[in-house]
């Protein structure tokens, strides 16, 4: 059996960078995991090690449906503040 060579500076360093753009990933999918698990981003800032929220949110990545519903809910929540109020009925005194 040959003997299996050993790798050089530049395979190294590709590795290196390889396992670091893996590492990079796994944030950023368990970032988002929290963040649709209804974790507060500024929870989310703390749990990554993050100085600013700007960082935190390039991390996020929400799907298409909880975008979709984020927007159904602001609807619903703005319809409901638009809708005209009734007044409450007259309480009834007995005598």
């Amino acid at each position: 059996m040959p003997p299996v060579p050993l790798p050089t500076d530049s395979r190294k360093r590709d590795l290196r960078r390889r396992e670091a753009v893996q590492a990079d990933g796994l944030r950023h999918t368990g970032l988002t995991w929290f963040a649709d698990a209804d974790v507060q981003v500024h929870v989310l800032r703390k749990i990554a090690g993050h100085g600013s929220l700007t960082t935190t949110q390039r991390y996020l990545h929400p799907d298409v449906h909880k975008i979709t519903a984020a927007g159904a809910a602001l609807s619903a929540h703005l319809t409901a503040l638009r809708a005209p109020r009734s007044l409450p009925s007259p309480i009834m005194v007995a005598r």
